[in-house]
């Protein structure tokens, strides 16, 4: 009897940490954000956290980085990119639930200088200088060739007719907050981020905004990743109340979705 006691205790021991580890796994939450996001979606995380008991941990690259990991298998449950290309790219390649899949966040491309320039109010139309702007220096901006930020910045300057002649002078960064990070050091007189980016830096000031026509429009969708856990529904669902929106809005976002609470 007692022999069997100790067994069952034993069984009990061996059992209890793997019972532990599985609803540790249910009570978390592993999300990949485009590097513009961080700082509003840290709040939201927390918001979350506190309404729900569900732990968040947030990775922050540039999208199609975060893409790229998701492909080769990495463990994310939920992904937000900063354009529809490389949310296409992982609904293609299957690894996102299609179904779960909605146009969250929008925002605005701007050119910033550091806050003691003497640039101030730049009318970014048809033909503008940008080059004129940089003088001697150079034009910070995020990977022309594959991050979104990159991306937008190189259609509005070639939809005014400034790419030819900045494209000689640009410094490109992996994303959109180490372009940022360029002009908050003093490193270069101008660089093109998100209006976002550039309100929670202050060492920085917006001198200009690209007119939407310019670029297509700077859209966040978010989904659930094919392999996504129990808590991915229920995280994606916060997103879209009137808690969440309250928090991107207060970011400089604009909120694409109808509330849900």
């Amino acid at each position: 009897m007692i022999a069997r006691l100790f067994a069952a205790f034993g069984l009990l021991l061996a059992t209890a940490p793997l019972a532990v580890a599985q609803d540790s796994v249910k009570d978390s939450v592993t999300v990949f954000a485009a590097a513009s996001m961080k700082n509003a979606l840290d709040d939201a995380n927390a918001a979350f956290t506190r309404a729900t008991g569900v732990k968040v941990t947030a990775s922050y690259a540039a999208s199609p980085a975060l893409a790229k990991q998701i492909e080769q298998g990495a463990p994310a449950d939920i992904f937000i990119s900063a354009d529809l290309k490389w949310m296409e790219y992982l609904t293609e390649h299957k690894l996102i639930k299609p179904d779960t899949r909605v146009n969250l966040l929008g925002n605005r491309l701007v050119l910033i200088a550091p806050l003691d320039s003497k640039l101030d109010k730049v009318e970014i139309a048809k033909g503008f200088d940008i080059t004129k702007l940089a003088g001697d220096g150079r034009i910070a901006v995020a990977d022309v060739k594959a991050v979104p930020a990159g991306l937008y910045a190189k259609a509005a300057l070639e939809s005014l007719g400034a790419w030819p002649a900045a494209e000689p002078k640009l410094a490109m960064a992996e994303n959109v907050r180490a372009t940022l990070a360029f002009v908050a050091r003093g490193e270069t007189p101008i660089g093109i981020v998100y209006e976002t980016d550039a309100k929670v830096e202050p060492k920085v000031k917006i001198v200009g905004v690209f007119p939407e026509s310019s670029h297509l429009p700077v859209i966040y969708p978010v989904a659930a990743t094919a392999t996504a856990g129990p808590g991915a529904a229920r995280y994606l669902n916060f997103l879209q109340t009137n808690a969440a929106k309250s928090i991107f809005e207060k970011y400089g976002f604009s909120f694409l979705v109808k509330p849900v609470s």
